[in-house]
């Protein structure tokens, strides 16, 4: 019993159960509906949710039987097994597909594993490659195809309406297979009693049988039989053979032409064509140049008067059924006059032109045309114009036309008119004055250019030749064809050379040409001067240019069609640093607070539109020092020099406050008068030979009177006496004497002076000598006055010093 239905008519009752009691019950009763139709849910889902069955299909297998290959006509079942595995104990659905040549052509569902299909005859159209296809739910199989071939064809039947015809007599045959299926493809044969072969006709039927016309034109006996092809199963047997007999048909025609083929024109021919002895249903026909000109049973006769060109072929045609015969015959007109000719003088018509059209023949039998029986006429457009064989006028646009002229001519027997060929008359227009234009508006001075001349009117062909400046010609350009265009290639360098542009047309070799100037070039035409090469300058000059400042770099050119773009560059790295376009043939870059980072090679480069580059030469900027740099630092130079000026005056005095000083310790004077210390020669002499011991000992004479008062006035005096310095010569050393420790030789003294009118204490003012020998000795530690070593020491000290800072800034005789 299948568990669906059940569950699907509980859940309908509980849900009719539910809504029923769903307004009128309580709590309690409303919880246990919905129990109860929550259990028949489950009922009903558990099925579909529970999970699919398992299953795969193991093998399908297509069986042929009885074999796969079998005489034409046996039964042959095609049987198709499926084998599957599954955990289910309901059997599965089959879906079974029969193909062959992988195009299905049965199909069906089944319980079972097993399909069949039958070929109840088999036939060799059921030849082919067969296959089967299982589908069971989600899953599908296929079998291996097999390959099934059906032998022998069916031998086919030849039927005819009629065995005995005339040539080309259409006979009925009737060719059939009637075991046979699909479509098949009739050939028909003619088998001659020679034993040669003819196929007649071939034709294809949908069926297992065909019926066709087939024309026999073979006169004798002979038998037709047919077969038959299968596609992809070969090609039948032959049919039954059936005589047929072919009588010939008698129908050529016979044609005459009275009262000769060759005839003049005018003259009046007749001809005749029959079929002796035929059937009433024979037809005669009469055809020149593929045109029937008559057509009659059996027998006929045509009249006509040939004109010239009628000369040719005349065709006799007899026709009966399918059946036709011909007779072929020539005929000649000759003519009695020549075809008009139209002529029309000057051949080289123009415009202006007086135009004069001649119509003449020529006769060719006088005996029978007379030249004053001619009559002629010319026509315009298929309308007279003149009667007569000459026609004159003025050429001009509305004479242009068609002209032809016809002749009417009459003979012994006959009139007759002849018209000449077709005239086209077209005057031709003289040129008008040229233009001349430079190709797209634009030339740029020193490059070529293309330079157009063009006349709007005038028939062509028109020569035009162009006059370059200097004399020198262009080459001729003739425009033939229409829409061809005159282009000259020329370079200018300068505006005023278009000016000497000339351009000639002409197409009348009578006729003057037109003369075209470049006078209008300059005005219609956007000329484009390349620049010059740029000169860079600078404001200030290069040679003036001081730290913070603004210099000004000026690009100049002397010529140059505007806008130009100057743009500066860097001469060591060649990059750009400024650029600017500019309607003036001068621009400006602004270097503002210059300092020595700018120094080094600038240039400029230009272009304008004409794409031409132009640089110029590369200027050395060197920025100097500021003015102010420049005076503060010799004001700085200028201290320094007054500040060691100074420092030497300064020291220069105080050197000579030093040397008073010094001789203020030693006065000796004790009065205003003032003793004299002199060395005597001998002295000196003796002091040069002294024993070490004695050499650096100074030697004091003194006159000691009130030393306490000296003091006092010493101390009191408020300038101290001048300190001079005598040189002293010493005498020569005695060679026979030992020699002395080396030392100086050059004695200084000193001499006080009083002031003059100054008097000086007797007591306490005292002049001292002093001399010393200047040696490498050091004086003796022991013996000598202690106070007069301590002058004596200070006296070194200041000497020491002073030569030191002066050098020899004492001269003799202070």
């Amino acid at each position: 019993m299948e568990p669906g239905p059940p569950n699907w008519l509980l859940l309908f009752i509980g849900l009719l159960h539910f809504c029923k009691d769903l307004t009128n019950t309580n709590w309690r009763t409303f919880q246990h509906n919905l129990f109860m139709l929550t259990c028949v849910f489950f009922v009903f889902v558990g099925p579909c949710a529970r999970v699919q069955s398992s299953y795969i299909i193991d093998n399908v297998g297509l069986t042929i039987l009885p074999s796969s290959t079998v005489e034409s006509g046996t039964n042959v079942t095609l049987q198709c097994k499926a084998s599957i595995s599954w955990d289910t104990v309901s059997e599965p659905t089959y879906h079974f597909k029969f193909t062959k040549n992988d195009v299905m052509f049965n199909s069906s569902d089944s319980r079972e594993d097993t399909a069949r299909y039958e070929l109840f005859p088999a036939r060799a159209v059921d030849s082919g490659s067969y296959g089967c296809h299982v589908t069971v739910r989600d899953k599908s199989k296929s079998s291996l195809d097999t390959v099934f071939t059906v032998v022998g064809l069916q031998q086919p039947v030849l039927g005819l309406n009629k065995t005995d015809v005339f040539e080309s007599e259409e006979v009925v045959a009737h060719c059939s297979a009637p075991s046979e299926k699909g479509s098949l493809i009739f050939y028909f044969h003619q088998r001659f009693r020679s034993g040669d072969t003819q196929e007649v006709k071939r034709a294809m039927s949908e069926g297992n049988s065909l019926e066709t016309r087939l024309t026999l034109r073979h006169i004798g006996d002979s038998f037709l039989y047919c077969d038959y092809e299968v596609l992809l199963a070969g090609r039948s047997n032959h049919s039954n053979e059936v005589q047929v007999s072919v009588k010939g048909m008698f129908i050529t025609p016979v044609m005459n032409i009275l009262p000769s083929p060759e005839v003049y024109e005018g003259d009046l021919i007749e001809v005749v064509c029959r079929v002796v002895g035929a059937h009433e249903d024979v037809y005669v026909f009469l055809i020149k140049d593929r045109k029937i000109l008559k057509r009659m049973p059996v027998s006929l006769s045509h009249r006509f008067r040939p004109q010239e060109g009628d000369s040719g072929e005349l065709v006799c045609k007899a026709e009966w059924k399918a059946l036709q015969k011909e007779t072929y015959q020539t005929i000649t007109v000759k003519e009695l006059i020549s075809k008009p000719r139209l002529s029309v003088e000057p051949r080289d018509l123009f415009e202006g032109d007086l135009l004069t059209m001649t119509c003449s023949v020529s006769v060719y039998v006088p005996g029978r045309i007379q030249n004053n029986t001619l009559k002629y006429s010319i026509y315009k457009d298929h309308k007279e114009v003149k009667r007569g064989d000459v026609y004159s006028t003025t050429a001009q646009a509305s004479k242009n036309g068609n002209y032809t002229c016809k002749v009417q001519a009459s003979s012994s027997s006959n009139n007759f008119v002849k018209e000449s060929k077709t005239l086209i008359v077209s005057a031709k227009v003289p040129v008008s004055k040229p233009s001349m234009n430079i190709v797209g508006g634009t030339l740029v001075l020193g490059k070529p250019f293309q330079l157009l001349c063009k006349s709007e009117r005038g028939s062509l062909p028109i020569t035009y030749t162009l006059y370059v400046p200097k004399g020198h010609r262009g080459l001729d350009e003739v425009v033939a064809n229409p829409g061809e265009i005159a282009i000259f290639n020329a370079t200018v360098a300068k505006r005023s050379e278009l000016n000497n542009f000339l351009c000639h047309a002409k197409n009348h070799q009578k006729l003057a040409p037109k003369v075209a100037t470049g006078i209008q070039l300059e005005a219609s035409t956007t000329i484009i001067e390349p620049v010059s090469k740029p000169v860079l300058t600078s404001t200030p000059s290069v040679e003036e240019i001081t730290e913070q400042h603004d210099v000004t770099l000026f690009c100049s050119v002397l010529r140059g069609s505007p806008p130009v773009t100057f743009t500066w560059y860097n001469a060591e790295t060649r990059v750009a640093i400024a650029s600017q376009m500019s309607h003036k043939l001068r621009g400006s870059y602004v270097i503002n607070d210059v300092g020595t980072q700018h120094n080094g090679g600038y240039y400029c480069v230009c272009t304008n539109p004409a794409n031409e580059t132009m640089h110029s030469d590369v200027i050395t900027i060197a920025v100097k020092m500021a003015g102010w740099k420049k005076a503060l630092i010799a004001i700085v130079c200028l201290l320094l020099l007054v500040a060691l000026i100074l420092v030497i005056a300064f020291k220069r005095h105080l050197i000579g406050f030093k040397r008073k000083r010094t001789a203020e310790l030693s006065v000796k004077s004790a009065g205003t008068k003032i003793e004299r210390l002199s060395l005597t020669q001998s002295e000196v002499t003796n002091m040069a030979n002294a024993t070490p011991s004695m050499m650096g000992k100074s030697v004091w004479s003194e006159h000691v009177s009130g030393s306490e008062s000296e003091n006092e006035n010493s101390v009191a005096a408020p300038k101290s006496p001048e300190l001079e310095y005598a040189e002293v010569q010493t005498k020569q050393v005695d060679p026979s004497r030992p020699p002395v420790k080396k030392g100086t030789d050059t004695t200084y003294s000193e001499v006080r002076h009083s002031r003059q009118g100054v008097p000086e204490p007797a007591d306490s003012q005292a002049s001292v000598e002093y001399a010393e020998l200047n040696h490498d000795a050091e004086p003796p530690s022991g013996g000598g006055n202690h106070d007069d070593n301590a002058v004596q020491e200070a006296h070194q000290e200041e000497t020491c010093a002073d030569n030191s800072a002066t050098g020899n800034d004492i001269g003799p005789g202070e």
